[in-house]
């Protein structure tokens, strides 16, 4: 065993001795140690039942003869996090989280893991920690929170968190009152979970089984379900079977399997940050995806589900309709049947029981929302290594758009500008200098599309980034543009009045400007002065590479 490292031999029984004072019997050091990870914590809604899931992980882990330690991690909550100097701290917190798996699993030589989270960055954090460590493991996610009910004039309709943040923008155009705001501020999230449309966090829950690194419902089976806590002790009880088995995760993550989870992202219009995570996770599994596969791969996955932010389906409704299982029964053609998966065998075994109980969550491949998918990566000459948009959410209107830039080098610029009222329908607002290394960061850009789409203005108006955008985010919002403007990517060259074109059926995002005038205007550019200057954000700017390879550390 790994953990005979820190267990066996007459020299280690100094560590003996420290294991006996955690309550280690000599039987039980003759048994594997399993590190059970977790991420609770009491300020994050989508953490705060994580405790009970990583007790019925350690119950799973027992019952098949492991010896389970619980030990954490750091959580952000991107919600409370958003439209603040916190958002900075969101992407880099993803890194953290994976170098503090691999601290913890590696000093105390744990022979398998079990990861226990919830939420945007916690996830790819811990699945890069997972395929780095390369140790039997299982993903186990805290599960979805439900939507909230709204009920007005004998009408009831379902609401989330995008439903607060649009609603800002409403009362801002007087269209809703701000005692209407506070009555769905109130039952908006209605208890923990992460938020309940298929927003980041979700999508990469979703994903990890689509990756083969989460059991079958782990996507999808609600926070307070009693099948969430079963799924969690079956995930203690499997990771000792992989343990047996020796099977890793660099077993389960290949090309194939991420082939497979840009398939399942596709088909269910998933939220622009999977593309920088799976890239992510794919760096640290040692497999070269290009980006440029992402549309390849869209242009022949029909987008199927249709959840909020782009539809009224929450992810209750695609559990009811069948799951992630349902959704890759559906996509059996396109995907590669024969990876191998944490369940034990291959996907084509994993989801053989899948089945499809409502049509109009799960749409068949020849009744599709659409024939391509709901993720498109843009290239051109304001984004030679590529932006990404989430194409399921945008108006038929803004698929194709020109117009004038409105050039803005801060989140705070862009908010301000649109609560005043100064955005005229048509333009294209450029917010720059917020990407991984010149935010720091890469913040989410939330609040200015949602106040857009609640003014009614996501069909008039595009935003284009080298920052990020939330999963929640609808409307023309194009993010992750590469180069980022403080390594002086083009985006950097424009000015108010640059006529921007958009055409996301043929991924392309350009400036009418010459090569020649973009290299003369960025050559008169003074060199990029760091906005933070201490502390670990100082440390992420240095360290950072491009969101075009997911924004990962670079040496």
């Amino acid at each position: 065993m790994r953990s005979d490292a820190a267990k066996k031999g007459v020299e280690r029984a100094p560590h003996r001795s420290l294991l006996r004072a955690v309550g280690i019997s000599s039987e039980e050091m003759k048994k594997p140690f399993v590190g059970v990870v977790n991420s609770f914590t009491e300020v994050v809604p989508g953490h705060i039942q994580l405790n009970d899931i990583a007790d019925a992980v350690k119950a799973g882990v027992r019952s098949e003869g492991g010896i389970p330690f619980e030990v954490n991690t750091i959580a952000v909550c991107d919600g409370i996090a958003m439209n603040h100097p916190g958002m900075k701290y969101s992407l880099p917190s993803r890194e953290l989280i994976a170098d503090s798996v691999e601290i913890v699993a590696r000093a105390h030589a744990f022979d398998a893991l079990v990861f226990v989270a919830n939420c945007d960055k916690v996830v790819p954090g811990m699945l890069m920690a997972a395929v780095r460590l390369n140790l039997p493991a299982v993903y186990v996610s805290g599960g979805p929170m439900l939507a909230g009910s709204l009920c007005r004039d004998n009408v009831t309709s379902k609401v989330d968190l995008n439903s607060v943040f649009e609603a800002v923008g409403r009362v801002t155009t007087g269209q809703m009152t701000e005692a209407e705001l506070a009555q769905l501020e109130e039952i908006a999230c209605p208890g923990c979970g992460s938020c309940a449309g298929m927003f980041t966090a979700n999508t990469m829950n979703c994903l990890a089984e689509a990756l083969g690194m989460g059991l079958p419902g782990n996507g999808t089976i609600p926070a307070i379900d009693a099948r969430r806590r079963q799924l969690a002790r079956k995930a203690g009880q499997q990771v000792m079977r992989l343990l047996a088995q020796d099977i890793c995760p660099r077993d389960v993550v290949k090309s194939d399997s991420l082939y497979n989870a840009f398939v399942v992202d596709m088909a269910l219009g998933g939220s622009t940050n999977s593309v920088l995570h799976l890239m992510a996770i794919a760096h640290e599994a040692g497999v070269d995806f290009p980006l440029t596969m992402v549309n390849e791969i869209g242009a022949k996955t029909p987008h199927l589900c249709r959840l909020s932010p782009a539809g009224e389906y929450r992810i209750e409704d695609l559990d009811r309709a069948g799951g992630i299982t349902g959704v890759m029964s559906e996509l059996k053609s396109l995907l590669n049947l024969e990876t191998r998966t944490v369940s034990g065998g291959t996907l084509a075994e994993t989801i053989a029981d899948g089945r499809v109980n409502d049509r109009d969550v799960i749409r068949s491949m020849d009744t599709a929302y659409s024939a391509s998918g709901g993720l498109a990566v843009l290239f051109g000459n304001l984004a030679p290594d590529g932006a990404v948009v989430k194409r399921a959410a945008v108006a038929a209107e803004m698929m194709a758009h020109q117009g004038p830039a409105r050039v803005f080098d801060s989140e705070e610029a862009v908010t301000d500008a649109i609560m005043k009222k100064e955005i005229k329908p048509g333009e294209v607002l450029v917010v720059r200098y917020e990407g991984p290394r010149g935010g720091p960061g890469m913040r989410e850009m939330l609040t200015p599309t949602s106040l857009l789409s609640g003014m009614g203005m996501d069909k008039e108006v595009a935003l284009i980034t080298d920052g990020r955008f939330s999963g929640a985010t609808r409307g023309a919002a194009i993010g992750h543009v590469s180069p980022e403007a403080a390594s002086r990517g083009p985006i950097a060259a424009l000015k108010d009045g640059d006529i921007i074109k958009i055409d996301i059926p043929h991924y392309r995002l350009d400036v009418e400007l010459s090569e020649a005038e973009i290299t003369e205007r960025l050559a008169r550019l003074g060199e990029f002065e760091p906005k933070i200057k201490t502390g670990y954000l100082r440390y992420y700017a240095e360290k950072v590479g491009s969101a075009g390879t997911g924004a990962v550390f670079v040496s």
